[in-house]
């Protein structure tokens, strides 16, 4: 077991650390009702640098949120005044939706220790906490990056899954979409799923703003058909949500963990992937 989570009460206390790193990783869809940049500009937590996920991406991709090469992503790291090295606190608006791609970014690019904000600014400011509008002032460093390649599978890696079953697919997205019921936010993109993959929304392993209990946890794995002996790939419509799932699996202890990047939309937008719809 591995908490990645830090509680509103502990940043309070440790804001003024040095080599401490305050990410605001907000993003959410169009649904939400959100827009994340301006809420940061108009209030976020003291020290907190705005990490934009539709920027911090792969130049020329035409997929949502592609990974950036290691060398693109150093750069953007260091000029938020980011260090390897740094304790790294990442929140989001209700603590788990985006934050956790972003965690997940900073750790396979080889930060070593990087958290998650339970509850996030939402909290934060539920309780009462003080917030600010003032730009972030940041010293530009040098991120010392330490990428895995190992964390991350390709296009052509997840038609291997799908055709020899190598590794168990777990989808993070809502079950509508997962079953083809409900349409996809993107054009052009088909509804359904992987054939064999398993729906586990992320939205379900969480509860306040932080994950499940840990028996919790391995219910809703076991329940949607994951053996948490074997490897699992995770997917969900951009390579967001699925660091949720991510996230919670590494926190029950599971190591061979690996997120499709390109998730639905790079599958679903092609005409030469099969597609299967109901339910798993």
């Amino acid at each position: 077991m591995t908490d990645f989570f830090v509680s509103t009460g502990w940043l309070a206390e440790h804001l003024d650390d040095p080599g401490l790193s305050v990410v605001d990783g907000s993003w959410y869809l169009p649904a939400q009702g959100r827009d994340a940049r301006a809420e940061y500009e108009a209030g976020h937590i003291p020290r907190a640098v705005f990490f934009d996920q539709d920027v911090v991406v792969a130049p020329g991709s035409t997929l949502p949120h592609t990974l950036p090469p290691p060398e693109v992503f150093a750069t953007f790291a260091g000029s938020m005044g980011i260090g390897r090295d740094d304790t790294i606190v990442v929140y989001d608006g209700p603590g788990l939706f985006s934050a956790p791609r972003v965690w997940w970014m900073f750790r396979i690019m080889g930060a070593k220790d990087v958290r998650i904000l339970e509850g996030g600014i939402d909290r934060w400011k539920r309780e009462g906490r003080f917030v600010t509008d003032k730009p972030t002032k940041v010293a530009p460093c040098l991120f010392e990056v330490a990428f895995d390649p190992g964390r991350v599978a390709s296009l052509d890696e997840m038609r291997r899954v799908v055709e020899t079953g190598t590794a168990q697919v777990a989808d993070a997205r809502p079950a509508g979409r997962f079953e083809g019921v409900d349409p996809e936010p993107r054009a052009g993109v088909r509804g359904g799923h992987m054939p064999g993959a398993r729906n586990v929304p992320a939205l379900s392993l969480g509860r306040d703003g932080r994950l499940l209990p840990p028996d919790e946890l391995r219910a809703a794995f076991e329940t949607a058909g994951i053996d948490l002996t074997k490897p699992v790939v995770t997917s969900c419509g951009s390579g967001v949500t699925a660091a949720v799932l991510v996230l919670a699996l590494e926190t029950l202890g599971h190591a061979d963990t690996r997120l499709y990047d390109g998730s639905w939309t790079e599958w679903g937008g092609r005409p030469d992937t099969p597609v299967a719809t109901g339910k798993a």
